[in-house]
């Protein structure tokens, strides 16, 4: 079924070259992507979530995302954009959509092989989208974090889901961490900038040496400070659990070569780290089946406990991350 639907999206956009072979790619934790190869070249195929693309906002989220990045290409900033068929960058086949881009040369670097060298050219690149157009005055609309957690427990216990336990060993923990990103919230300065809070490793294709951002879809604006402390944080660790301050540092430097908005009071906002709760409640509903997808649902299990792991693991070095990020403020 997705062969056929991929082979009426190549046909739609034009491209009439025979196929020699479509194959599944690794990487994304959301949406399907698909390398499809012709006798004219190779594209890129993003097959979006059809549980997102029912959300009521769905739609207008990605249109907001395909103006700012037409925006990042008009900046130069090194991003594989979406292909623009008869005005269009997302096409929609059969009630499910998609993007086609063209096949990016290079390699997705592996999570606990990212150097110094890496976190300051990525850094820069985040700074150079936060300087396209910072609105000082203005602040994110945070929504105050209130997950029940105790709910989704028992509804994982109801339906006899394999992370039920886990959650309830890890309940007060939950409930810190989500005061502490409630807290850090409030003190964020007013500032607003596009930014894209998605640019972590796997979304970066290294081609001899040269990084180059894919998955835009989460291009918006937001709070510069808020975005840049998460993303330094996994390109320094955080998500492997080994942390690395030296390349903390790294990230932050090339960040602030690019754009520097004077705040530096990064160590009273380390709750920001504990934003991974709401990937955690996105998950949870996954594993409690709020898609119709076996896979998905699997998926949602999975990452419950990798994403548990990387929180208590942030409250263990929690002190540390805290001296870390003073040192920014020297």
């Amino acid at each position: 079924m997705k062969e056929e639907l991929i082979i009426q999206l190549m046909n739609r956009c034009g491209i009439r070259d025979q196929i020699r072979k479509i194959e599944p790619v690794s990487g994304g934790l959301m949406h399907r992507m698909y390398k499809v190869e012709t006798e004219g070249g190779n594209y890129a195929v993003k097959h979006l979530n059809p549980i997102i693309m029912k959300r009521p906002d769905a739609l207008a989220n990605y249109a907001r995302a395909e103006k700012l990045e037409e925006t990042l290409q008009a900046y130069d900033i090194p991003i594989v954009p979406a292909m623009v068929i008869d005005g269009k960058r997302m096409q929609k086949i059969q009630d499910e959509y998609f993007y086609l881009f063209r096949w990016q040369e290079g390699e997705i670097t592996d999570w606990k092989h990212i150097e110094e060298d890496m976190c300051t050219k990525v850094g820069t690149i985040l700074g150079k989208i936060h300087a396209i157009e910072p609105k000082e005055g203005e602040n994110q609309s945070f929504a105050i974090s209130r997950t029940d957690w105790r709910d989704y427990i028992l509804k994982a216990k109801e339906e006899n889901i394999p992370i039920a336990s886990l959650l309830e060993e890890n309940e007060d923990l939950l409930c810190y961490a989500q005061n502490e990103l409630n807290r850090a919230r409030t003190l964020l300065p007013a500032i607003m900038c596009i930014s894209d809070e998605d640019m972590d490793p796997k979304n970066i294709m290294w081609d001899k040496g040269i990084p180059w951002v894919i998955d835009l879809e989460c291009l918006d604006y937001g709070n510069p400070v808020s975005h840049v402390l998460q993303l330094a944080l996994q390109w320094s660790g955080i998500i492997t659990g080994d942390f690395d301050v030296n390349k903390m540092n790294a990230f932050f430097k090339g960040y602030l070569q690019a754009y520097d908005n004077g705040f530096r009071n990064y160590s009273d906002i380390t709750g920001v780290a504990y934003t991974w709760i709401e990937w955690l409640e996105y998950n949870m509903q996954r594993a409690l089946g709020a898609c119709t997808d076996e896979k998905e649902c699997e998926l949602g299990i999975s990452e419950v406990k990798s994403t548990m792991e990387r929180i208590r693991y942030i409250r263990e070095i929690e002190f540390e991350l805290k001296t870390a990020l003073q040192m920014i403020a020297e």
